[in-house]
């Protein structure tokens, strides 16, 4: 395959096309091998800062949310075989490493390097669009060892995990006195569900067991102990077990891992459309607007935008089936992405940014750390540019390993993928309107099932062939 033969995305907005094969372009950038500081597609995917290639643990897993979709001109699961690589003998992996000495990065803010434990996550979601089971089999005793690592070294009497609230990323986020972080137990809630889900494709009961009982253990514990009816929001916890004031993007990782029940569910999600709280122009702030450290130029994680946060808060509307609100998130936020590359005053010149501002275009800031935001940050960016492109604003859900491409359609617009590459079958999935009215057509090498669900109005799954094909949407 040629190294340009990325999949073509179609959408009447040609800015929001422009920008996803933009980021396909500038992404060869950043392959780069370590021992000959040259650009190489079999390299590492690293972001260089004053000569260091460094590769962070977080950067890393939610990079490959987006790298699945490259047609394998780039390998999704490189860094993270990178991580599996250096586990230490105590099933520690860290959270950062420097890759020149191969040695890990250790802060004394968080002095086990511990970072958010999501890998099983991104398994889950490389093996959908890969079908490589054998993968999952090698790679099932490193995240067993990790898990038990974890539970050793963080997780209390209380049945809660301790960890510092620094393993999120969020390096200035207002969180004083935070002992048991929502992320941090959320994402370890996200990962044991993962885990057992991965049990199952194994078809290892024991395993799936073991790791859905640890799941609905921790989700007793944090809807115990974290919500609270008077905010309608899960709070960071004291060394008390006291909820702190803060209100942050944290508290939105429950919504991923299924925890709240729908009328919890409704409360958080409504705080997604209070101005007052989440609900900014550009969605969503890292900090609740109403917070006396909130800051209108985002001021690192004190208001700034930035994408995996949105892409957490995306994909945890989805698990409540909000997809339009979710499309209509996504849109909003590249519509900020785009006026930051071109934007309208012709003084400022425009890149693509790592971080937006919550109430007005431009890139957020930071007084205290001068390389944030990072330009063409794309281990972040590509989430909104290439991911929530493909997965929420045209609406395509795919899964290799059960022959199934699911689209949902909350308008009838001229969009779809091109040449999208499911192993060793290329397919094209296209809406358009002819003179019949509006038509999907379809081309594929080989045989896969196709749900469409239009204005949630008509929903119906087919087989569709492997050939060219069409349907009319009338006649559904």
């Amino acid at each position: 395959m040629n190294k340009r033969d990325f999949p073509k995305i179609h959408f009447y907005d040609q800015d929001f096309v422009d920008i996803y094969d933009k980021t396909w372009n500038w992404l060869s950038e950043y392959w780069i091998n370590p021992e000959t500081d040259e650009k190489d597609s079999d390299g590492y995917f690293t972001y260089p800062v004053d000569d260091k290639y460094i590769l962070d643990q977080t950067e890393s897993i939610f990079s490959s949310f987006f790298l699945v979709y490259s047609n394998r001109n780039y390998p999704a699961s490189k860094n993270i075989d990178y991580f599996y690589e250096h586990q230490e003998e105590n099933g520690a992996i860290r959270w950062k490493y420097d890759l020149k000495t191969n040695k890990p990065i250790i802060d004394k803010k968080n002095p086990e390097g511990v970072g958010l434990p999501l890998f099983a996550w991104a398994e889950f979601n490389i093996y959908h669009k890969s079908a490589n089971k054998r993968r999952i089999k090698e790679i099932m005793p490193v995240l067993q060892k990790y898990m038990n690592w974890l539970d050793e070294n963080f997780k209390q009497p209380n049945g809660l995990y301790a960890a510092p609230h620094e393993a999120s990323t969020m390096f200035n986020s207002p969180r004083k006195g935070c002992h048991y972080p929502v992320d941090f137990n959320c994402c370890v809630a996200i990962n044991v569900a993962h885990m057992s889900a991965l049990g199952d494709i194994l078809n290892d009961k024991d395993l799936s067991f073991q790791y859905k009982k640890q799941y609905f253990s921790l989700k007793t514990r944090i809807n115990g102990l974290m919500w609270d009816n008077e905010t309608g929001f899960y709070h960071d916890l004291d060394k008390n077990e006291q909820k702190l004031p803060q209100k942050t993007i944290a508290g939105f990782w429950p919504l991923l891992a299924e925890l709240p029940n729908a009328d919890r569910a409704d409360t958080l999600i409504a705080h997604l459309t209070d101005p007052k709280t989440f609900g900014t122009d550009n969605p969503f702030p890292t900090l609740s607007a109403d917070s006396p450290d909130f800051k209108e130029n985002g001021e690192g994680y004190k208001g700034s935008v930035i994408a995996p946060f949105n892409f957490m808060v995306i994909k945890g509307l989805e698990k409540y089936q909000r997809y339009a609100f979710a499309r209509e998130c996504a849109i909003r936020h590249m519509y900020y992405i785009l006026e930051g590359l071109s934007p309208a005053s012709t003084k400022q010149k425009g890149d693509l940014y790592e971080a937006y501002k919550p109430n007005e275009y431009g890139p957020a800031s930071c007084r205290s750390e001068k390389e944030f935001p990072r330009k063409k940050f794309l281990h972040y960016t590509g989430l909104s540019t290439v991911a929530l492109m493909i997965e929420n604003v045209i609406g395509l859900n795919i899964s290799l390993p059960r022959k199934t491409v699911d689209w949902i359609i909350p308008n009838l617009e001229i969009m779809g993928i091109e040449k999208l590459s499911l192993k060793r079958n290329l397919i094209t999935i296209l809406s358009n309107k002819s003179k019949r009215g509006w038509e999907i057509q379809m081309e594929s090498e080989k045989l896969y099932y196709f749900t469409i669900n239009i204005l949630d109005q008509k929903k119906k799954t087919l087989p569709i062939p492997s050939g060219k094909c069409s349907m009319l949407i009338d006649k559904l």
